[in-house]
């Protein structure tokens, strides 16, 4: 989100599900969705489109914050694929007590290890001068730094787990809806907080985008019990 608008990132974001089908069709075990929902993935790369339409400029778009949004999405679709088939796999031994929360932990503690030594590499060198730039602007700012990165990993982490433990209450299909809601929500409260101003193209086209991932996440949803109606006959 440094490289462009945070309403930018997140219809970017509706685009996830593109890249969640496609790595389910790449990597073992192959995954198949039904023909309604690959139909919605057109929808919603549509909706994107749209919204990179510019008035009176025609297509433009910030291919730095679009390419970074990109990588973000085939990440947390692979992150979504690999960690589904572990984290069945582990339930399904019960002396490991290793149950979606715990697998959720274990993952985010390998994350920091695996990302901590890149980061070191690329950035090291420059953060010395950027704590001193970022510090200098008030007396508070350095407490201010560490409590806003503190507080948001907490949030953060605590907003997955609370995800995590409301799905298994409420199940997939309100939990896409209210998910697709959260995405709405942040485009809007976004637009007013900091005052990024929506053209009508990106507002339509991000409706257009939002409401194709929500059919999708609906659509995928009814193959399940389907599937555990032909195993019963």
């Amino acid at each position: 989100m440094g490289g462009g608008s945070v309403t930018f990132a997140q219809i970017v974001k509706a685009c996830e599900p593109v890249f969640a089908a496609l790595i389910a069709l790449a990597v073992p075990p192959i995954e198949t969705k039904p023909a309604l929902a690959y139909l919605m993935l057109l929808v919603i790369v549509g909706g994107v489109g749209l919204a990179c339409v510019k008035e009176g400029k025609g297509v433009e778009i910030n291919m730095f914050a679009f390419g970074w949004a990109s990588f973000a999405n085939l990440m947390a679709a692979l992150k979504g694929k690999l960690g589904k088939d572990i984290t069945h796999q582990l339930k399904a031994d019960k002396s490991k007590n290793m149950d979606t929360a715990n697998v959720y932990a274990i993952m985010n503690i390998l994350s920091a290890v695996w990302t901590i030594f890149p980061v070191l590499y690329e950035e090291a060198g420059t953060i010395k001068k950027e704590w001193e730039h970022a510090t200098s602007k008030s007396p508070t700012a350095a407490n201010e730094i560490i409590f806003n990165t503190l507080a948001s990993g907490l949030a953060y982490y605590l907003y997955n787990e609370f995800a995590f433990a409301f799905t298994a209450k409420v199940g997939p299909v309100t939990s896409s809806v209210l998910n697709t809601l959260k995405r709405v929500i942040i485009i809007v409260v976004t637009s007013v907080v900091l005052g990024e101003v929506m053209e009508k193209n990106a507002m339509y086209g991000s409706a257009v985008a939002i409401c194709g991932t929500l059919a999708y996440s609906l659509v995928e949803m009814q193959k399940k019990p389907d599937a555990s109606k032909a195993k019963a006959h």
